[in-house]
């Protein structure tokens, strides 16, 4: 008596013979709203070469295809729990359905750029997108008009911090509910008036570092921290190890933050120094960045474990580099963006690290996956081209 196909599949041609075996799912990977699911092919794929791999979740009965592994299932519920079994389908028809994967819980993945200087002036703007789907940014609120600010978050918070408004250095701080699109709302300040800083936070602290002071010394060393669930105004964290007064690349694990860009012993703009974020203290020297001197002004995003910087000037390039965060050294060669440019901004989840605009003054957006070394591809633009934005998501490695 013949095998009956899956439930589901209903097939005149349907051959165990020749149909695939059933495939093997891996551990999903949370998507905002959505789940990617690796797909470990058949060991006997049947009379045909397989065309087809296809994943449906419980609960919910949602369905996604792809020709090849990985297959993204969307519709799915942020918050909430699924498991996934995949099959696999070749010019005979579907194989059985595989076991049960691990489960996964979607959450919300987004980024935020905030203001920034556009080819006719400071501008006020705050984009948002989501990380894991591509696509042009939409319109969250206002901040203010200013430029060369940081950004860095919580799962919930995103703060914004310094910056220059029409000349004026400033140290107000302000913060959003990342969820909720709407303006920013004051929050504290900071403890100098600067431009061109450094961010990193865990999933409670965040730190702004170094930067550019209106008059003597002019590279500031002196690093401040919130408690991002708290407004008020920022306190004494440390020293970096050297003046700054262009360290625009931030980001971290939960425990270790990173700056990039500091200056490092006379060569401007390349070094990397690294915090314990849970404890004040001054930073200590982790390694350089590639590209010499001239790598101020870089754009910074991480995972737990790897760190990516992109861009940088004074000339602009397109150099990307990346350093596993727990382990102190130079930066290694990551890949190229997709031209070179200066004061973009970075965000990052788990799997994917993104740029958003730049001078020359761009509205581009470009990603790469930070497990994998290459080039950038194209994720889609900002709702206004421009440059030195703050920026921060809420599913950065500092949160893991």
């Amino acid at each position: 008596m013949p095998l009956r196909p899956p439930a589901g599949f209903i097939s005149a041609f349907y051959d165990p013979l020749n149909n695939p075996n059933a495939p093997t799912p891996g551990t999903p990977v949370a998507g905002d709203s959505s789940a990617e699911i690796p797909v470990t092919a058949p060991s006997n794929i049947g009379g045909s070469a397989v065309t087809l791999y296809s994943a449906i979740s419980t609960p919910g009965s949602f369905i996604g295809s792809a020709a090849s592994s990985p297959v993204t299932v969307t519709g799915l519920t942020n918050g909430s729990s699924y498991t996934f079994i995949v099959w696999a389908t070749n010019s005979y028809g579907p194989s059985a359905y595989s076991g049960a994967s691990s489960s996964v819980t979607p959450t919300l993945q987004r980024g935020l750029f905030a203001s920034g200087y556009t080819s006719s002036g400071f501008n006020n703007v705050i984009d948002y997108i989501s990380i894991s789907t591509t696509g042009n940014a939409i319109d969250f609120g206002d901040f203010t008009n200013r430029y060369l600010t940081a950004g860095c978050a919580s799962s919930t918070r995103g703060l914004f911090g310094g910056g220059e408004v029409s000349g004026t250095y400033t140290a107000s701080t302000s913060y959003v509910t990342i969820a909720t699109t709407g303006n920013a709302i004051s929050f504290g300040s900071l403890t100098q008036d600067r431009r061109a800083l450094g961010s990193c936070s865990s999933s409670t602290r965040g730190v702004f570092a170094g930067g550019t002071l209106s008059g003597p010394p002019y590279a500031s060393n002196v690093m401040d921290y919130f408690t991002i669930a708290s407004t008020g105004n920022a306190i004494d964290f440390g020293d970096l190890t050297e003046g700054s007064s262009a360290s625009t690349g931030g980001c971290g694990s939960s425990t270790r933050g990173l700056i990039g860009a500091v200056t490092l012993s006379g060569i401007s703009g390349n070094g990397i120094d690294y915090i314990t974020i849970a404890s004040t203290g001054n930073a200590i020297n982790f390694g350089a960045l590639t590209g010499g001197s001239s790598r101020n002004y870089v754009a910074a995003a991480s995972n737990s474990t790897r760190a990516i910087f992109g861009a940088g000037g004074p000339s602009a390039s397109a150099i990307i580099d990346y350093v596993t965060i727990a382990t102190t050294g130079n930066a290694t060669n990551f890949g190229s963006l997709l031209s070179s440019i200066n004061m973009s901004a970075g965000v990052a989840s788990s799997i994917r690290a993104v740029f958003g605009g730049g001078d020359p003054v761009t509205n581009v957006i470009q990603y790469v996956t930070i497990a994998t070394t290459g080039n950038s591809t194209d994720f889609g633009d900002l709702t206004v081209a421009r440059y030195g934005s703050a920026s921060c998501s809420n599913c950065h490695g500092g949160l893991s």
